[in-house]
């Protein structure tokens, strides 16, 4: 009679060789890291000190570096992708960019289309002039006169909704920086931005400019995102982020970098 000891022990030796290569694989996948999620993040790259290239040619700047301590915190991979602004909500609309991080102001219309993060950065919006004119002091005394924008801005629909009869030229822009020169020239008569970014302007620029009047209003900065399931996880998980970042004072040190003053707390109760 034949022996059935060497099947048997053929046997056991399979299922042994079996369960070392089961246990090895899933060590091996239980300890793999999983890539990081990809958020592109729009942004011009020329609006001092919020986005622009430092004098080694590197996207810098206040909102580069708070999303840079976003993605530290969330573990999501940040890519910044430059483009004009007046293209940036184009670009949203079209799934080419997650959010965008160019001082974007809070308004009830893009709050109809778009799921914001929390707010993030309060300020004003305020008039720019020569420095030896004294007739610009608010939007009635734009009357008759030029004043310079950005593009799409939030900055172009205040002075669009003052400006109901039409009495006011206004020039858009692509880019902050020529409209300042077209102002200290007397090319246009004034121009609106953010009080803090023209402060900036004013004091590193050497043109012959200043602030004209008091702040027009008081804003909310936060990041837009398109309005699905999907980004509502995502803005909670940045929401959590920016939060963390008020309590242990982090993003009051990257507002301090940049603008010498924090732009982060409320500026009215």
């Amino acid at each position: 009679m034949k022996s059935n000891k060497l099947p048997l022990i053929i046997i056991l030796i399979a299922v042994a060789l079996g369960s070392i290569m089961f246990f090895s694989t899933k060590d091996k996948s239980s300890t793999a890291s999983e890539p990081a999620e990809v958020i592109k993040v729009g942004m011009s790259g020329s609006y001092k000190p919020y986005t622009y290239l430092d004098e080694k040619g590197e996207l810098t700047g206040f909102d580069v570096d708070v999303w840079k301590e976003i993605g530290k915190r969330t573990g999501h991979e940040i890519e910044f992708v430059t483009s004009d602004f007046s293209g940036l909500f184009g670009m949203l609309d079209s799934a080419k960019l997650d959010t965008i991080a160019n001082q974007i102001t809070v308004t009830p219309e893009r709050e109809q289309k778009y799921l914001f993060t929390r707010p993030y950065v309060y300020y004003g919006a305020q008039l720019i002039s020569k420095d030896d004119r004294n007739d610009i002091v608010d939007l009635e005394s734009l009357k008759g006169k030029k004043v310079a924008v950005g593009l799409g801005t939030n900055y172009e629909t205040i002075i669009r909704e003052f400006d109901k009869n039409s009495e006011i030229e206004i020039i858009t822009y692509d880019s902050g920086s020529g409209s300042y020169q077209d102002v200290a020239i007397g090319r246009v008569d004034a121009a609106m931005n953010d009080r803090l970014a023209l402060q900036s302007v004013i004091n590193e620029s050497g043109l012959p400019l200043k602030l004209a009047g008091p702040p027009i209003n008081e804003m909310q900065n936060a990041f837009p995102f398109l309005n699905n399931e999907e980004n509502k996880e995502l803005v909670s998980q940045i929401d959590s982020a920016i939060d963390s970042m008020y309590e242990d004072g982090t993003i009051k040190e990257i507002s301090m970098k940049y603008f010498d003053m924090d732009i982060t707390e409320k500026v009215l109760n």
